[in-house]
């Protein structure tokens, strides 16, 4: 490895977002031969701080900030393919039900010190695989709940980058079973205006009633077309396939 690319490496481990919001710079300082996705995992900015701020809450009540593919009809294999997902997604669960064992594998907890009703554990190295190949052994998150002074692990999250067509989603886990979420048109605030983004009923972040370019450049904001990444969280403790791959649930608590 170059020393560029152990630079690089480190501020992933350091820095990083829960799944990275799109920023130039880091495409600038990405390392050649890399994944042109790379400007997808920047350090933590203000922008990718206050993505992430915006979304632990309410999330059924983004509206125009989230995108979600559409069902299709169940094609022949369809069924057996998400089942092999759900299967591996258990095997994960089982080996990482002690988060200890997560840490110990590389695991970072995203904010810790923020209370939340879901906690993402993510592996970023398996976030920058993702980019390239589907392995439902590596999820990019594992999320838990807090329990005492541990926690309980509920779900995993797979993603994938956010240039993919519903196709490509479709061939990782199909669309007939599972639906994927993006977040969406978000609008960052000024540097003067960051106390606004936190009132209730503001015009920034992703429950804010600015929802386009235009307005967001009328206010002196910053506009991001997509925060991160496609994503999709398997429930593999329960039975039924209506509530392994709950869109509700995954709405409810996906920075809750």
């Amino acid at each position: 490895m170059t020393k560029r690319f152990l630079a690089i490496s480190a501020a992933v481990f350091v820095g990083l977002t829960l799944l990275w919001a799109q920023d130039q710079k880091a495409q600038q300082n990405a390392t050649p031969g890399m994944s042109s996705d790379m400007h997808d995992m920047p350090g933590m900015d203000d922008g990718a701080a206050h993505a992430m701020h915006s979304m632990e809450s309410h999330h059924m009540d983004m509206g125009a900030h989230m995108k979600m593919t559409s069902l299709r009809d169940l094609k022949p294999g369809d069924e057996a393919k998400a089942d092999q997902v759900v299967e591996a997604s258990r095997r994960v669960a089982a080996k990482y039900s002690d988060y200890k064992v997560a840490l110990a594998d590389g695991f970072h907890i995203f904010m810790p010190e923020r209370p939340q009703k879901q906690y993402h554990f993510t592996n970023y190295w398996y976030a920058f695989e993702t980019r390239r190949h589907f392995n439902p052994e590596h999820p990019t998150s594992l999320l838990y709940e807090k329990n005492g002074d541990g926690y309980k692990l509920i779900g995993v999250m797979y993603t994938a980058p956010k240039d993919f067509t519903e196709d490509q989603l479709d061939e990782r886990i199909p669309l007939s079973v599972a639906q994927w979420h993006a977040h969406v048109n978000l609008c960052i605030p000024p540097r003067d205006k960051r106390e606004e983004a936190s009132q209730p009923h503001s015009q920034f972040g992703l429950r804010g009633s600015i929802s386009t370019k235009a307005a967001c450049d009328e206010v002196g904001g910053r506009f991001l077309p997509q925060v991160f990444g496609w994503m999709v969280h398997v429930y593999p403790f329960e039975q039924k396939p209506e509530d392994i791959w709950s869109v509700e649930r995954q709405m409810h608590n996906h920075m809750d």
